[in-house]
């Protein structure tokens, strides 16, 4: 499988593979069937920059004119009481039609990680210093640092991209409060990574212990994973990284581990412990 290293020609690629699969019933998630891409013209992305008072990167900006969302909403199934209940979720966000869902979402980064704080997850940093008692005061150290945080522009569910041109590494992120992982530290692989299930680049391998098989990554496709989260000293997202690094499951998005080599089976598990006021 060739997929293209050319970010514009990577994104036409994601267009005719994925309307292709959504073009048969059988093959695409419910609510795919017929789905297609809505690109943006330039004027529309200028005038939504305006709207909302952000800027897009220029990878944003081109995911925007060549994919941006489809004209499907999702069909999200669960159990409730023994019932299956179905219900329609955004896939991609519409800049022209989610403005509700959309600055809703704008919020949530900086109220999920405040609420960490004093939730049972007791989440502060190292470089705040010492917990203080007062609320008032915890709130103003978060603040002071939030302020810093790189701008997160909502690409789909609580997936972000740190939209800030200057930045070297301008990551896709999956963003839950202080638990951030990396979906990809440039906009093609995390695209790549968060559309994984609508590409048909998967294959069937057989477990000789099991004696079943199981769906894996083409060879091609986890190459392109495994490379982009190797280890790179330059690999940053100013003050929110060590936010990224609280959980032990953030370590491995920078090509780190936090527990000894060769050891498995770990739970998740806080790097720092910080000291309270007294």
């Amino acid at each position: 499988m060739n997929i293209p290293e050319n970010f514009t020609e990577f994104l036409y690629w994601i267009k005719k593979r994925t309307e292709t699969l959504w073009s048969n019933e059988n093959d695409c998630l419910k609510g795919f069937y017929g789905a297609k891409w809505q690109p943006l013209s330039e004027e529309q992305i200028d005038s939504i920059e305006l709207k909302y008072a952000i800027k897009f990167t220029s990878a944003h900006r081109e995911f925007l004119k060549i994919l941006h969302a489809i004209d499907k909403k999702e069909i999200v199934e669960y159990e409730e009481d023994g019932k299956i209940i179905s219900e329609e979720s955004t896939f991609f966000y519409n800049w022209l039609e989610d403005e509700e869902e959309i600055l809703k979402t704008m919020k949530e980064p900086y109220q999920w990680m405040f609420d960490d704080i004093d939730s049972v997850n007791k989440v502060w940093l190292k470089s705040w210093g010492i917990k203080p008692k007062s609320a008032e005061k915890r709130k103003e150290i978060f603040d002071k640092w939030f302020s810093n945080v790189p701008s997160l522009l909502p690409l789909t569910g609580s997936v972000f991209v740190v939209s800030d041109e200057n930045l070297e590494w301008q990551p896709i992120l999956s963003v839950r409060g202080s638990d951030i992982l990396i979906m990809g530290w440039d906009f093609r692989t995390g695209l790549l990574n968060e559309i994984r299930n609508h590409l048909d680049i998967y294959i069937d391998i057989f477990d000789e212990e099991d004696q079943m098989f199981y769906p894996e990554l083409l060879p091609e496709v986890q190459e392109i994973f495994d490379e982009n989260i190797m280890y790179n000293k330059t690999k940053d997202v100013p003050f929110l990284k060590e936010m990224m690094l609280y959980w032990s499951s953030g370590w491995s998005g920078f090509g780190l581990n936090y527990f000894p080599e060769g050891t498995r089976g770990h739970p998740i598990t806080k790097t720092f412990i910080a000291e309270e006021e007294i």
